[in-house]
């Protein structure tokens, strides 16, 4: 915007703020589209055939196995919000009775893409529209780093050493608050 004799400095200031408003909504739509892309695709991936085996939760604190919605996402998807990365966790069903592992993931623009990074592991590149079929590689990534860290923590057990190592996992409990093992992350929070 052009400043005119009559626009005033809060005009313009408004203005700003509306444009950059509008492209805060596209980041996160476009985040909830891949998020729920992850999400549908890993559970075709695992083939699960006694019901949902995936949701999307949030990021941090405790969680229950179902889909939080918007809440799932640590970006409000209404008011003011923020150009940035957004993060979100992925519920992933582990026994065939109601056992969940949470894994964070983190959704950031780079260029013309999203990229999506697996706390403590691999990342992977996101274009719109999603397809599953262009994603399979990133499926099996997901799949490997809940296996490995399965894999890790046996391996501890029967080595006699429970370790402090972590890679970004917490199981639900539906009394208890997660467990501490899912490391601290920058959430960003609504202003008012």
């Amino acid at each position: 915007m052009t400043k005119t004799a009559d626009t005033s400095k809060f005009d313009m200031l408004i203005e700003r703020a509306g444009e950059y408003q509008e492209l805060a909504k596209e980041n996160y739509d476009r985040v909830r589209r891949i998020a729920e892309g992850i999400r549908s695709g890993f559970c075709k991936y695992l083939s699960s055939k006694d019901g949902k085996c995936v949701h999307l939760v949030p990021a941090q604190g405790a969680f229950q196995p179902k889909d939080y919605g918007d809440e799932a996402f640590s970006m409000p998807p209404r008011g003011f919000r923020h150009i940035g990365p957004i993060a979100f966790g992925l519920a992933v069903r582990v026994t065939k009775g109601t056992d969940w592992l949470r894994m964070t993931l983190i959704c950031s623009k780079k260029g013309d893409f999203f990229e999506v990074s697996i706390v403590d592991g691999d990342s992977h590149r996101f274009d719109l529209p999603f397809t599953d079929d262009d994603h399979q590689d990133f499926y099996e990534a997901l799949f490997n780093h809940i296996v490995g860290w399965l894999d890790d923590k046996i391996e501890l057990y029967k080595d006699g050493d429970y370790s402090s190592r972590s890679i970004g996992f917490d199981f639900s409990d539906e009394n208890v608050a997660g467990d501490g093992l899912a490391p601290e992350l920058p959430i960003t929070q609504n202003i008012s």
